[in-house]
């Protein structure tokens, strides 16, 4: 690879992690960015998996910490139980996506993809429809089910456990939105230690792409006061579903 297209290749890294973090910070669907962009440098599809979880996961941090008022008012039995399953499902995810042949996961992808995009489009529905609807023993597997899923595959999780927090009794949007983002910082940093523990990271990449996406976070924070947000969501789901079509005519 000469000098012009390395540093081409850095340039559509750091963008994608950049717009990434504006992303998360607007309205989410960072990982329709990411995840694409470190394929196309080159990653094979398990390790850009892998390294895009790092990449978009400050973010989680960031967000639990403007939280922390609401956290604070809950049981602390609860929130260590909800933690201890975000975690184990986020290991868990990480196993399987780890022992997932790569051309299995590679046809996996843009199925993974427009699966996704779709949930994204349809979240806030699945969401106003869940209100109310109380069904509270359907938390824990509930929870652990979504942990799973994150740990293998992010794209889609701030909806899922938005939905299945309403619709298990939660009716306070600020609680579920801290909830929200506990459980996907604590999956993911689960996920992220097990993809490191293999070696399926791509750390240059990484390194590179966890500064961008924080100074998109800030920057999309800023954003967010001024730009609306129907036009945000019908931008992510553009873009994932054009991600999702040129998977699909990558795939084997």
């Amino acid at each position: 690879m000469d000098a012009a297209a390395s540093w081409a290749t850095w340039a559509v890294l750091a963008a994608a992690a950049f717009g990434a973090g504006v992303l998360n910070a607007l309205a989410g669907g960072g990982s329709f960015l990411t995840f694409p962009a470190l394929v196309w440098a080159g990653v094979p599809p398990i390790a850009a998996n892998a390294t895009s979880a790092l990449a978009v996961s400050p973010g989680y941090w960031g967000s639990t910490l403007g939280f922390k008022t609401e956290l604070r008012t809950l049981p602390p039995a609860q929130l260590r139980r909800e933690m201890a399953l975000s975690a184990l499902g986020g290991v868990l995810g990480a196993g399987l996506l780890l022992i997932t042949p790569a051309q299995v996961f590679a046809g996996v992808v843009p199925w993974l993809l427009l699966a996704a995009t779709a949930l994204f489009a349809v979240g806030p529905a699945l969401v106003r429809r869940s209100a109310g609807a109380g069904w509270p023993h359907w938390r824990v597997p509930g929870l652990l089910a979504v942990s799973i899923y994150g740990g293998y595959f992010n794209g889609g999780l701030g909806i899922l456990l938005m939905a299945l927090y309403t619709l298990t009794g939660e009716s306070r949007l600020n609680t579920i939105n801290a909830l929200k983002n506990l459980n996907s910082l604590v999956l993911s940093l689960l996920s992220v230690a097990a993809f490191a523990w293999a070696g399926a990271i791509a750390w240059r990449e990484a390194s590179l792409m966890m500064l961008a996406a924080t100074a998109g976070g800030m920057a999309g924070a800023r954003l967010a006061r001024r730009l609306p947000a129907l036009g945000v969501r019908a931008l992510v789901i553009v873009t994932g579903l054009g991600m999702s079509a040129a998977f699909f005519a990558r795939s084997p």
